[in-house]
């Protein structure tokens, strides 16, 4: 509590010191600590026995650092969150941490540290690949990338728990089966970009898309009136299909599968348009190769029309990308994408990051290995009297 005396008045600078207090108004300041005049600095200290039982000598380890690591847990858990989550450059890192903490880091070191981490947390990105892939729906996308000035391609697959970052050199379908196999069991929603076409699963077309590219042909020759029929019947089609997967329930499967039926036969038909002009006959020829995935989002629970969610988690990567350019090596893309799934699939299920980096690495010096998401999952939950 700081107590702010009236000693003077403020407007004539009369001297108040003698007169009593009529009132006193409170209100609460939130702010940051004062920037430190130097970094914290401890000496750790750690013993070596002789084991009798392992017949060796053996030492104590510091939880305050990784071994061989001269650099803080906090501010390692600190440089991470402001890398990925923030998106700051490493420049804008380095500037950060010696403006405000008096800790000064190249951006070499800054980089290296990243890296390190990254490959300590390697288990970390594979269960996460791994929830990726045991979800009912799975949502793709892909941005380009740079990687010393050379063109790479920054992917995402996501479902509502997990998000995984994957870089590579290429867009083909190679990828996909790379992450995915090429059997797939659930529902994939994508752009309609060729290379997830390949792989075997039931499949949604981000009508999203679709219905963009029509808009710009009806917009580019409004003077077609069969265009804006065209797009207006397509997109009357699709709000139908909301409507009915919305019903699904109340009217029952007999009619739902009815119902259905008519709305492919209907989509059927309006893709074979009688006698379209030659702009006309583009447009339906782009929405035919996407007529087996058109409808899908209206028979599977969970399944939208769109991938916006796809765009809504590849939009770190993008962000990331416009504030650095991408990166100066493959380690360091690697490095982002592995830090970055972490970061965010903490996010979609709404935990802290920081915390959980903390304890994952805690974890690690003590036996080696990382703090899985699950364990932390286990460990947060409240207990029965929490909870009460």
């Amino acid at each position: 509590m700081n107590h702010n005396p009236l000693l003077f008045c403020p407007e004539c600078k009369t001297d108040l010191t003698t007169q009593p207090v009529v009132e006193t108004s409170h209100r609460i300041v939130e702010d940051i600590a004062l920037i430190p005049e130097k970094t914290l600095i401890s000496e750790e200290i750690q013993e070596r026995k002789w084991c009798s039982n392992c017949v060796k000598i053996v030492a104590s380890v510091s939880e305050a650092a990784l071994p061989r690591s001269d650099i803080g847990l906090r501010a390692l858990c600190l440089i991470a969150y402001l890398w990925v989550v923030s998106a700051i450059s490493l420049p804008g890192i380095a500037a950060f941490l010696k403006h405000f903490f008096r800790l000064s880091l190249s951006t070499a070191g800054l980089s290296k540290i990243m890296i390190r981490l990254a490959k300590l947390m390697e288990p970390v990105y594979e269960e996460i690949l791994g929830d990726v892939k045991g979800g009912k729906v799975i949502f793709a996308d892909e941005t380009g990338w740079r990687v010393k000035g050379i063109l790479w391609w920054l992917w995402i697959f996501a479902n509502e728990r997990a998000a995984y970052y994957f870089p590579a050199k290429e867009r083909g379908s190679r990828v996909v089966e790379k992450i995915l196999g090429t059997v797939f069991s659930g529902v994939l929603v994508t752009d309609a970009w060729y290379a997830y076409m390949k792989i075997l699963c039931i499949k949604q077309t981000c009508m999203a898309h679709i219905m963009r590219k029509v808009r710009k042909f009806r917009d580019a020759y409004p003077h077609y009136y069969s265009l804006f029929s065209f797009y207006r019947k397509l997109r009357r089609l699709l709000l139908d299909g909301e409507r009915l997967k919305v019903d699904r329930a109340t009217i029952g499967e007999e009619v739902f599968c009815r119902r259905l039926d008519l709305l492919k036969v209907r989509l059927h038909s309006l893709l074979h348009w009688k006698n379209p002009n030659m702009v006309l006959k583009e447009v339906i020829s782009k929405v035919a190769r996407q007529e087996d995935y058109i409808l899908t989002f209206v028979e599977h629970e969970g399944v939208p029309s769109h991938n916006n969610y796809g765009e809504y988690i590849i939009k770190k990567g993008i962000l990331k990308r416009k504030v650095s350019g991408g990166s100066m090596s493959e380690e360091g893309v690697r490095a982002y994408a592995v830090i970055q799934s972490i970061a965010q699939t903490c996010h979609l299920r709404k935990l802290s990051f920081i915390e959980f980096l903390a304890q994952s690495l805690v974890h690690y010096i003590r036996t080696g290995f990382p703090l899985f998401l699950s364990q932390y999952e286990v460990q947060s939950q409240p207990t029965c009297k929490e909870a009460a």
